[in-house]
This record gives structure tokens, C-alpha cells and sequence, in this order.
């Protein structure tokens, strides 16, 4: 059974920082991109971060410069630093991981910027 469990949400100040983590279970996680998502209330899901197999990563441009997705293979797990958060980063942010045509998705966690 595949399980992706996120964890390191919360509620933080504005400027702040946060390291979210997605731990894998029941795949063969180096093999598969990983990517974080966040959505937030009454807004389309998003793509924030990305990480390839072998290592290689992409950000869109409203988070480049301040989150940055990681990977240990060893742990089956991603990682996702995100710096100087403001309060538009409020969302719940979910793992994804894909190969193949084949996704999983986990239970997200949510992260609340606010003074």
C-alpha cells in the first residue's frame, strides 16, 4: 500500500520559515518525481516545487529564490524549505509523486501565515 505522510505544517509570522517533509512508503520512491502542491480556500491547486529522479528541480516564479524541494532517497523522503513566507503562502500543501502515468497524492498539511 502506498502511503505519502506530509508533516512541518503550522502557523507562522510573516518573513518566517518553515520545512515541510513527505515521507514515502510502499513504492520505489528514487524512481519517481516528486513535486509539492499547496492549495489554498477557494483557489485552484498549484504547482510550487518539483524534483525529478535525478535530482533536478523546477519552481514557478511567485516561489523562486525562497522554497527550495530536496530529497533523501536513503530516508524515502522530499523536503520542502520555504523562507521569508508571507501570508499569500497560506494553503494546504500536498505531496505528489508520479511515474509512468501513475500518481499518488498525499493528505497534505497546512501552513498558516499570519501576524
Amino acid at each position: 500500500q502506498v502511503q505519502l505522510v506530509e508533516s512541518g505544517g503550522g502557523l507562522v509570522q510573516p518573513g518566517e520559515s518553515l520545512r515541510l517533509s513527505c515521507a514515502a512508503s510502499g513504492i520505489f520512491f528514487s524512481l519517481y518525481t516528486v513535486d509539492w502542491y499547496r492549495q489554498a480556500p477557494g483557489k485552484q491547486r498549484e504547482l510550487v516545487a518539483s524534483i525529478k529522479s535525478g535530482g533536478g528541480t523546477n519552481y514557478p516564479d511567485l516561489v523562486k529564490g525562497r522554497f527550495t524541494i530536496s530529497r533523501d532517497n536513503a530516508k524515502n523522503t522530499v523536503y520542502l524549505q520555504m523562507n521569508s513566507l508571507n501570508p499569500e503562502d497560506t494553503a494546504v500543501y500536498l505531496c505528489h509523486v508520479s511515474r509512468w502515468g501513475i500518481h499518488y497524492w498525499g493528505q497534505g498539511t497546512q501552513v498558516t501565515v499570519s501576524s
